[in-house]
């Protein structure tokens, strides 16, 4: 007959089996090279332990141990680099439809081709993003669904709705007052922008992007045209710090980029036509330059067939070379630089061709590649995360034939990518 100790002992057992965790997911990543970004070398024979989506150890050797039960994802004669982050792209647009072709389509189809977008993105090697602009928060739901396993894409960090003006780059100036509508984008006063970030805040974004001055593809403006005041610029970086959200501005002209940077700002989008007074202000405030230098190419190369106006054409005719020369001067000024591309305005998926321009414009591969990897880690504030192959981050890379640093180009042609520890098929 079982005595009661015995009984109770059972029991205890019994519950201590029934409450025992799952066994931790875990992959090893193996290849012949792997990209040290903070170190800038190359490192033979790379074992990267990935369990529950984050790096547990970095080690090398042919002949490491592999723990029991993970699954070995040996990727060969390749060079892993961290997984690539694009900080301005936009997932609900489409380069090969603008203008007033837009307007042809109904309102869910952006949100629809935002899941294309960033499947395509994904498989570019960009695993992390940051959406800076999207209707709807169409890119707050393309995140939770990514996040919960029903979509694959990169990790994105949501704007939602990008602030402005009333007429500004951030408005719809596209048609006539009896179709009248005013964007929930749009403030007018430094108390309507404190609110603004609130609310976008309530509704899943995670960084704030603004329209300091006009822009290519807004009709009716001057690209350089500053739209909002700085005292409604400081009100959004008070209120978005607060909340530890970090505020992008989409600034081209001068004295829209100054203030911006005065006001707090994070990042400068575009900062096409920054003076030296404002490269000088941006490395005493540390405030990092995201200029997309690639896309002059394809918007002058395809002209108005993909429905962008002619006014928007001459716009870019106007500042693209500048731009590129003022992304010279700036990076010789000491300015702090981060990869970002505005995808949605050439094809998404082709967000690395942007590497080969900014070495052309006086980078080495090496400091492209920080832009892309450490350095936008820290303008995300997301260090812990994302931006190497280290202990502790996300394990995300991207394997390449070839040296990066010898032919930066080898990025544009991803041989394999792994998110948190997952091969994409």
């Amino acid at each position: 007959m079982t005595s009661l100790a015995g009984l109770r002992a059972a029991a205890l057992a019994a519950s201590l089996t029934v409450a025992a965790p799952a066994l931790a997911d875990t992959s090893v990543i193996t290849a012949a090279r792997m990209l040290d970004v903070e170190k800038g070398t190359i490192v033979a024979d790379p074992v990267v332990t990935v369990t529950d989506g984050r790096i547990v150890s970095v080690g090398t050797g042919r002949g490491a141990a592999i723990p029991g039960g993970a699954k070995r994802v040996d990727l060969g004669d390749v060079t892993l680099v961290p997984g690539l982050i694009d900080m301005h792209v936009h997932l609900t647009s489409l380069a090969e439809v603008g203008g007033y072709k837009t307007l042809k389509y109904t309102d869910s189809f952006w949100g629809a081709v935002g899941v294309a977008n960033a499947l395509k993105t994904l498989r570019a090697g960009f695993t992390t993003v940051r959406n800076v602009g999207a209707a709807d928060f169409q890119d707050v739901g393309i995140k939770e669904a990514i996040d919960g396993g029903w979509l694959v894409g990169p990790r994105i960090v949501p704007a939602g709705y990008a602030i402005g003006a009333t007429g500004g780059h951030c408005d719809d100036n596209a048609l006539p007052p009896s179709w009248d509508k005013k964007l929930p984008s749009v403030v007018n006063s430094p108390e309507e922008a404190r609110a603004k970030v609130r609310w976008l805040h309530k509704y899943g974004a995670e960084v704030v992007k603004i329209c300091a001055t006009g822009g290519v593809f807004s009709l009716g403006d001057s690209v350089g045209g500053q739209q909002l005041s700085e005292e409604e610029m400081r009100a959004i970086a008070d209120e978005a710090h607060m909340l530890h959200m970090k505020v992008a501005a989409h600034a081209h002209g001068d004295e829209g980029i100054k203030a911006a940077i005065r006001a707090g700002i994070d990042t400068i989008e575009h900062a096409s036509l920054a003076s030296d007074e404002a490269m000088k202000l941006a490395v005493e405030h540390k405030t990092w330059f995201d200029m997309d230098i690639y896309n002059d190419d394809y918007i002058l190369a395809t002209g108005t067939a993909n429905g962008t106006e002619q006014e928007s054409l001459d716009k870019e005719k106007a500042i693209g070379l500048k731009q590129r020369q003022t992304f010279q001067r700036a990076f010789r000024m000491g300015v702090p630089m981060i990869f970002g591309t505005d995808g949605g305005v050439y094809p998404h998926g082709d967000n690395a061709k942007q590497f080969a321009k900014m070495v052309q414009w006086g980078m080495t591969p090496l400091q492209a590649i920080r832009a892309a990897t450490v350095s936008a880690a820290q303008a995300l504030g997301r260090e812990g995360d994302v931006g190497a192959i280290a202990v502790g981050r996300y394990g995300d890379m991207v394997a390449v034939a070839g040296d990066p640093l010898r032919d930066v180009t080898v990025l544009e042609h991803p041989v394999a990518v792994v998110k948190g520890g997952v091969k994409v098929d």
